[in-house]
């Protein structure tokens, strides 16, 4: 095994004047070490603007420019420092509003030869990596018609994905052009996909494999390191390598979420009527976009959240800057949306005259007769939003004051957020599942279902174990998915893993089940249609005691006599949907999704109004899952995301220096929530809308449990205090400028009855 370390810059945006790697070449155990000429290869999965190293220039501070491939970790971490690199500095650009100017420095000079998705829209000559617009009904005559209009503009800062297990490659090009890739990415196929297209190697010789991976949230979706870490295998006499990186490099190397701006207007009428909405979302992609122009695109088809908007225009820019490349994140586009919506709403409620609470329910969108901002007609069975909400309100006891804290300078509020979540991916992206009888009636269930922590793949196995009438332990999933071994699937990303892959096993399931009733049928003389699995045995029904094994078809039936019949059962079954579409380019109708789950979260806090800290007492969460297969596993997923929602919302944050340096790379400086952070009660409900087509009727879960964290914090300090929170994070700094700024009379007589109980205490005392 050998291993690889990144040689990266140390400058935002420069040509590549010179590399002398002499110094490099002479520590021993050095065996090579590569430039981006060596790679004349650009790799993406939409965008397809990356370089596997960097070719002629860099453009961001972590751009990797060169590769060490050494015998020991040791070795190549020591040639790395010795790699000599001259640069001839380039203007360098920071902020997306700026490199959106007419003059602003290119980041992308060849951008019209880059290969992309017919989904999207690059705009060559300028910074715009992707430009979505959509537009439904007359935007400028509901203004006119409009009582009351809101604008305001939002931030939200690059944040990490800070899974536990960074990542890291396996890769061995052999002699034979086979290529085997370990990784610890979320799917095996699109990292096929793109080796394929990139390097020009045919599918059948490349061979990925993924064991259990600690963490994904969206960050091991998009992009990695295996084409890059099988071209340095090839390079180094096609011996295996690894390449492993470091804390550090995961936030100054490897992708993260974008910043983000979100321009609003919006029009109400008089009793509450949301008529016009206006929305400009502006993604900070940072050097390479190739994920985030999906995020754009998804930012702007959910723009209008839960509710029946009738004229809404939405422009969403994706924009390359000398920063951190960008990818997904766990929500995909919907929480930066749904920062901006549910704020709006509030501030809509408190001039209109209304609770929070009922401009939602005016609003609410009807499933079988609104249609979304892309002109889909909700599906009679998309859920109940009006549930959602009536239950939120009821578990948050949204009528009843909350107690008051014990010091007077700090107040409690309660706030909330509607939310809607849908699976950002392409029409034709299709799930299979083959399962596979053993001789005892086990299973061996056959898939490519990404298994990051997320419980995925226990609620697959309890549909199985369910159809058969099987103990749990009697299906088995391999650990490692294998693209030579796996079904296919088109990634677990999301929170379409149980829909998509639920439906094609249902659909296995039940081609496996037609093989065993026809063998059944003819044992126990009856009807196919007359018989049941129950506990592992073929009943008929009716006639529990006319029965046969499993174990005694699955494998074939042999009579007394030696005469079989049947055979192996071996069950296939797809999914791919019948109804998406790709959205028009120009107005962005069209049919996005598969599913809608909706969902709300409500909070109560205790505002710190001299500090600006904010302590979350109870967060409630309502979804209406259609279905829920596993509660267990819905309370972790609600309590992690919860708890993911609250640390992005309110600590999270990388930030830059003036010459584009992430100066917070560790653990120690970007703050997460800690034990003392998290709530006394984090509580969820399910409503339970069935969806026709849906595993059982289940809808997603995994993401959107996050999404209405932050508006809802939000929502609650500006219900308390009319304190506009329109910037991510809710940190203490950020907080008490904000009621400094806002608000100095609140602060005063905070501060007053703050020096007012001190001396108090002095006069008792």
């Amino acid at each position: 095994m050998l291993y690889a370390k990144l040689v990266t810059s140390t400058v935002p945006h420069a040509k590549i004047k010179r590399i002398d790697f002499s110094k490099a070449l002479q520590i021993p155990g050095v065996v090579k070490v590569v430039t981006g000429k060596d790679f004349p290869y650009r790799v993406g999965m939409y965008a397809g603007d990356r370089d596997l190293l960097a070719i002629d220039k860099v453009r961001w501070v972590g751009h990797p420019v060169a590769a060490v491939i050494a015998e020991s970790l040791e070795s190549a971490e020591k040639a790395v420092d010795l790699v000599d690199i001259e640069y001839e500095e380039l203007p360098a650009v920071f902020d997306p509003l700026e490199a959106l100017k007419h003059d602003a420095p290119l980041i992308h000079e060849k951008m019209e030869e880059y290969r992309h998705s017919p989904a999207f829209k690059p705009i060559p000559g300028t910074n715009i990596a992707n430009k979505f617009t959509l537009v439904k009904g007359d935007v400028e005559r509901g203004f006119r018609e409009a009582d009351v209009i809101i604008e305001e503009q939002f931030y939200i800062p690059h944040v990490s994905h800070c899974y536990m297990e960074v990542q890291n490659v396996v890769a061995h090009y052999h002699l034979d052009g086979t290529v085997e890739i370990w990784t610890s990415w979320q799917n095996v196929a699109p990292i096929r996909q793109i080796m394929a297209l990139s390097l020009g190697i045919p599918h059948n010789k490349i061979i990925v494999r993924i064991p259990y991976v600690g963490g994904g949230f969206g960050g091991k979706a998009g992009l990695g390191w295996e084409a890059l870490v099988a071209v340095l295998s090839k390079e180094a006499g096609f011996r295996p390598v690894k390449l492993v990186l470091s804390r550090r490099e995961q936030f100054t190397v490897a992708a993260v979420r974008e910043g983000f701006y979100g321009f609003a207007k919006a029009g109400f009428k008089k009793d509450g009527k949301f008529i016009a909405y206006d929305v400009k979302f502006i993604l900070d992609a940072g050097a390479y976009a190739d994920y985030t122009v999906n995020v754009g695109r998804a930012v702007g088809y959910s723009a209008d959240g839960s509710y029946d908007i009738p004229n809404i225009r939405v422009e969403s820019l994706t924009v390359y800057t000398n920063k951190i490349p960008t990818t997904a994140l766990r929500g995909f586009g919907y929480p930066e949306s749904h920062w901006v919506l549910e704020q709006i709403m509030d501030r809509a409620a408190e001039k209109i005259g209304l609770d929070p609470a009922e401009i939602r329910r005016i609003n609410l969108v009807k499933p079988g007769i609104s249609e979304t901002c892309t002109g889909e007609r909700l599906r009679e069975d998309a859920g109940n939003p009006e549930k959602v909400l009536q239950t939120l309100l009821e578990e948050i006891e949204w009528n009843v004051p909350p107690e008051k804290p014990g010091e007077p300078w700090k107040i409690r509020s309660k706030g909330l957020a509607l939310f809607v979540k849908g699976p950002a991916q392409p029409p034709n992206a299709a799930a299979s599942a083959i399962l596979k009888f053993n001789e005892d009636a086990s299973v061996d269930l056959l898939i490519a279902t990404g298994n990051f922590g997320q419980g995925t793949i226990t609620g697959l196995i309890q549909i199985v174990a369910e159809e058969f009438g099987l103990p749990l332990e009697k299906i088995r999933v391999d650990y490692i998915r294998d693209t030579h071994k796996s079904a296919y699937t088109w990634q677990t990303v999301g929170s379409r893993g149980l829909f998509t892959d639920g439906i094609a096993i249902l659909r296995a399931i039940e081609d496996a089940k037609k093989q065993i009733f026809r063998v059944a049928s003819e044992v126990l003389r009856c009807p196919e249609d007359h018989l049941e699995l129950v506990n592992g045995e073929v009943r008929v029904k009716g006639k529990p005691w006319e029965k046969i094994p499993l174990q005694d078809i699955v494998m074939g039936y042999t009579y007394p006599n030696g005469n079989s019949i049947g055979g192996p059962v071996i069950g296939r079954g797809v999914f791919m949907s019948t109804h998406t579409t790709y959205l028009d380019p120009e107005t962005g109708q069209g049919n996005p999704t598969i599913f809608h789950t909706f969902g709300g979260a409500a909070v109560d806090v205790e505002i710190d109004l001299l500090t600006g800290e904010i302590k979350v007492l109870k967060i409630v969460q309502v979804l209406d899952l259609g279905r829920v297969i596993n509660p267990l596993l819905v309370k972790q997923q609600v309590n992690g995301g919860s708890l993911m929602g609250l640390s992005i919302g309110s600590y999270e944050q990388i930030k830059f220096d003036e010459r584009g340096w992430v100066v917070n790379p560790n653990f120690t400086n970007y703050y997460l929530i800690r034990i003392k952070d998290i709530p006394k009660e984090v509580v969820w409900k399910a409503v339970e809308t069935a969806q026709s087509d849906g595993p059982y009727g289940a809808r997603g879960v995994g993401e959107l449990t996050m999404i209405g964290i932050a508006p809802a914090i939000a929502n609650a300090i500006y219900r308390a205090t009319k304190v506009k929170i329109n910037q991510l994070p809710m940190n203490p700094e950020n907080l008490w400028k904000a009621f400094k700024e806002q608000r100095p009379d609140l602060f005063d007589e905070a501060l007053k009855m703050f020096i007012e109980s001190k001396k108090l205490v002095e006069v008792r005392a």
